[in-house]
C-alpha cells in the first residue's frame, strides 16, 4: 500500500526503474507477475531467512513511499508482510483478518505493484474497506501477535492480507475503473 502524494525517494540504494524499485536483492512485482495472483503459502520455518526476508522489506517499502509491503510484491510467496503506518509498525507472519466494525468506509487507496504509466507512481481508486479490524499472526520467532486497528491502518492491514490470498486492490473495483487502471500500467 503507498501512502499519498507520491514525493520520489533515493534511499538504501534504491533505484526506481520502469518496472519497479530495486534495493538489494529486491525488485517490487508489479501486476502482471504471477506470484501477485497467487496464494502465498503459510511460513513454517521461522529461520534466519524469514528474519532477513522481513528487515529487507522495511527499507523497500520505505524507499518507494509505502505504508505497507507484503512478500509476494517482492516475489516471495511466503504469508508475511510489514507495515508502517502512523507511528505503528511491525510485521506479520500467518496473518488472519477478522472484521470488528462492517460500517464501509471508501477512501483513495494505491499499491506499489500498480504504477502509473511512467511507472514512477502508485494509481489510486476509491475502494471500500471495512473500518475496523483484528489481525492475528505470529511475530518472526514464531510468538503470537494481535494488531487491532482502525481508520488508515485497518485498511492497510486489509490491502497486505489481501496480496497474501492474491487479491489486488483493483478487484475491489468496477470493472470499468479496473480496466482504466490497467490500461495505464506499464
Amino acid at each position: 500500500m503507498s501512502t499519498q502524494p507520491y514525493r520520489p525517494l533515493q534511499t538504501h540504494g534504491a533505484v526506481f526503474p520502469e518496472r519497479g524499485v530495486h534495493v538489494g536483492v529486491y525488485e517490487i512485482r508489479t501486476v502482471g507477475d504471477p506470484v501477485l495472483r497467487t496464494p502465498a503459502e503459510p511460513v513454517r520455518d521461522f529461520d534466519k531467512e524469514l528474519r532477513r526476508l522481513i528487515d529487507d522489506m522495511f527499507p523497500v517499502m520505505y524507499a518507494a513511499r509505502g505504508v505497507g509491503l507484503a512478500a509476494p510484491q517482492v516475489g516471495v510467496g511466503l504469508r508475511v508482510f510489514v507495515y508502517d503506518i502512523n507511528g505503528r509498525s511491525g510485521h506479520v507472519v500467518n496473518p488472519e483478518l477478522t472484521v470488528d466494525d462492517r460500517a464501509e468506509v471508501v477512501e483513495d487507496e494505491g499499491c506499489l505493484s500498480i504504477p502509473d504509466a511512467a511507472g514512477e507512481r502508485p494509481q489510486y481508486a476509491p475502494v471500500a474497506r471495512a473500518a475496523g479490524v483484528t489481525v492475528r499472526g505470529l511475530d518472526r520467532l514464531g510468538r503470537p501477535v494481535e494488531v487491532k486497528a482502525r481508520g488508515y491502518l485497518a485498511r492497510c492491514l486489509q490491502h497486505e492480507t489481501d496480496h497474501l490470498d492474491g487479491k489486488l486492490f483493483i478487484d475491489h473495483l468496477a470493472k470499468e475503473e479496473r480496466r482504466r487502471i490497467l490500461l495505464n500500467t506499464p
